[in-house]
């Protein structure tokens, strides 16, 4: 009940409990809606293989048996304390990182003064793509779109490149400014030619889906397509990630004047 009341950040349980068994602890924990991603480790006196075994199989994030050494324990409450925030910010339909990695990333790189480049990608026509086919089609789209992005950042020559799903159909990329154009060209290249897959071949073959407004009225919507803003710190300082944020943005907005897929570069010096 303390669980529903207030949630913990993780639940530390012995299997033998004054009133009820741990592992039904464990299993009602997992299986309640509001505590079913709290982290549980076991730390208990039963040593059993099928005790340790059915502990893992409910979904303990780790298992550790009486006697134990306090700093071993500090230490791996620590580890399941860490992976589980790394897996709270993640997106459960790309499983990139999500808005809180992001802003991170994006600070610690403009903290650092070094070259960078911040690419704000965005999907045309998505809308009218996920009315048309539903949401499940939709989705195989957002997680193509993530792949393209992951495959293109792992082929720059740019190791600390880093891929970023702020939600629905929209993505950051950050990377040195030498790769950021090859990695736009790389990305449309490769979306372009995937995305037509994902539509009937009567729809792909004619270049368009037809949706119907709430007038009853019939629009013809092009083959979706991606759009990338590219901002740097070459000619200009980012004061904080939100500038740097805000003018990927911008320009992203400009190469959604074009048609089909495209990529705009800042070049301003302020």
């Amino acid at each position: 009940r303390s669980c529903m009341a207030s949630l913990p950040d993780l639940v530390i349980l012995d299997i033998r409990l004054p009133d009820i068994d741990g592992f039904e602890v464990a299993y009602r924990l997992r299986n309640n809606r509001r505590t079913k991603d709290v982290p549980i480790i076991f730390l208990t006196e039963k040593r059993a293989r099928s005790d340790r075994l059915q502990g893992l199989e409910l979904g303990a994030d780790d298992y550790i048996t009486k006697p134990f050494d306090i700093e071993e324990l500090v230490a791996r409450v620590g580890a399941v304390l860490r992976r589980s925030k790394a897996m709270r910010d993640l997106s459960p339909l790309t499983a990139l990182p999500g808005n809180f990695r992001i802003a991170e990333e994006l600070q610690r790189r403009v903290s650092s003064g070094r070259p960078m480049a911040v690419v704000h990608g965005d999907l045309d026509n998505f809308k009218a793509f996920n009315d048309h086919y539903g949401f499940m089609r939709g989705d195989n789209v957002i997680k193509f779109t993530a792949n393209t992005l992951v495959q293109a950042a792992v082929d720059t020559d740019d190791p600390s490149c880093f891929v970023g799903h702020v939600g629905g159909d929209d993505f950051i990329a950050v990377m040195h400014p030498d790769v950021a154009e090859t990695f736009c060209k790389t990305v449309i290249d490769r979306f372009d030619d995937g995305i037509l897959d994902f539509y009937d071949p009567q729809d792909a073959l004619r270049g368009f889906v037809e949706v119907i407004d709430r007038r009853g009225e019939r629009h013809a919507f092009p083959i979706v397509s991606i759009s990338l803003g590219v901002a740097t710190n070459l000619r200009r300082t980012f004061n904080s990630e939100w500038e740097a944020s805000a003018v990927a943005s911008e320009m992203k907005e400009h190469a959604k004047h074009e048609a089909g897929s495209c990529y705009k570069v800042d070049r301003r010096t302020r």
